[in-house]
């Protein structure tokens, strides 16, 4: 079985008040004090955020017990701080964040202006193994046209800056401005993948590879590829879905690779209009599909791509687990739709944080708050 990984950005907010609260380095500096599992905790671009990373899975079963006792662990670390961790992409309510304090983030702010100062996103990476880089590039070319899919799925951030945006991932919105995101094209070979890598950074827009922020990209530490495209999902549940469908992508993406199925040929411009619709309507209406290149309900465009992974799925043995879990999402709605639900009630964008702080945590509450 190939090896996949999780990466989860998650928000820190008063145990309270449930406003965001900058505390992610003393947050981090308990975990490592604390932690006995293989999880790690790193700090992100604001104060308000921190990363967990969870340690490769085979299976579905074990990335979900991975995924709540990351968030289990992180939560813990936080309460001593009274905060606690939460899985939203975006902040609901008008917040100018923290910048933490580090000469690489300083040079960064610097360069990039307002969407530096704004941005405070919390995204889901997955990280799926390949045998080498030749066969993570032809992975990337050929699972480029089903990650607005995997976007739609995850769709969790409708609020932004205290407005409902219309979107149902506007986390994908604004981490769009940043010069370096979105689909790529086409590569063909690993030169070619790194040519293009070579000329971004010949221009010095990007500062390193660690910006070239692209929807999936070839890790440069790790032998995997990383698929960086969703939003963090409320639920552990529906994130070990997610993660699982995409090792499935990988793994399917790859045999098509070695058996000399061709790469879809669509351009890079027509694909950030897909993405561009599973960011506005998550899966909510409809999802262009990319089988026809046509706009079509999002339950037939999910059911293409899991139709295009069974034989995987079956082989691994999660048919009946995914199938039931994507049914559950399908009709539950995404994300994005329990957070208006929530805010509809009394249109107190309190009434989100609390809604993500549950779902976030269904499984049991962080340890007594014993703030230092």
């Amino acid at each position: 079985m190939r090896t996949f990984g999780v990466e989860e950005e998650l928000l820190l907010v008063d145990a309270a008040t449930l406003t965001p609260l900058p505390v992610s380095g003393r947050t981090v500096a308990l975990h490592k004090q604390r932690a006995q599992t293989e999880h790690k905790m790193a700090l992100e671009f604001k104060q308000e955020q921190i990363e967990i990373v969870s340690p490769p899975q085979t299976t579905l079963a074990d990335q979900l017990e991975a995924i709540r006792a990351g968030r289990a662990l992180a939560d813990a670390a936080a309460a001593r701080l009274g905060a606690r961790v939460i899985a939203l992409p975006t902040v609901p309510e008008l917040l100018t964040p923290h910048l933490v304090p580090d000469p690489r983030f300083r040079r960064i702010s610097e360069q990039f202006g307002l969407t530096a100062v704004e941005q405070l996103t919390c995204g889901f990476h997955v990280h799926v193994a390949v045998e080498s880089r030749e066969e993570g590039v032809a992975v990337l070319d050929r699972i480029r046209v089903w990650l607005p899919v995997l976007l739609a799925l995850s769709a969790n951030s409708p609020f932004w800056r205290g407005v409902d945006t219309a979107f149902s991932s506007y986390r994908y919105q604004a981490w769009n401005r940043w010069p370096t995101t979105g689909p790529t094209d086409v590569f063909g070979s690993a030169e070619a993948y790194d040519r293009y890598q070579a000329a971004l950074l010949s221009t010095q827009v990007p500062m390193d590879t660690g910006m070239l922020y692209f929807d999936a990209r070839v890790s440069e530490h790790l032998p995997t590829v990383e698929i960086r495209v969703a939003d963090v999902c409320l639920e552990a549940e529906h994130a070990a879905v997610l993660a699982t469908i995409t090792r499935a992508l990988v793994e399917t993406s790859a045999r098509n690779w070695r058996s000399g199925v061709p790469a879809p040929g669509t351009p890079t411009p027509v694909l950030r209009t897909w993405s561009w619709q599973a960011s506005r309507h998550g899966v909510g209406t409809g999802l262009i599909d990319p089988v026809t290149g046509a706009p079509a309900p999002a339950g037939e465009v999910v059911g293409h791509l899991l139709e295009s992974l069974r034989p995987v799925f079956i082989e691994y043995g999660e048919e009946a687990a995914v199938e039931a879990a994507v049914a559950d999402m399908l009709g539950e709605g995404s994300g994005a739709r329990r957070q208006r639900e929530a805010y509809s009630a009394r249109h107190d964008l309190r009434d989100v944080v609390t809604l993500a702080l549950e779902a976030t945590h269904h499984d049991g509450p962080a340890e007594p708050v014993q703030a230092d």
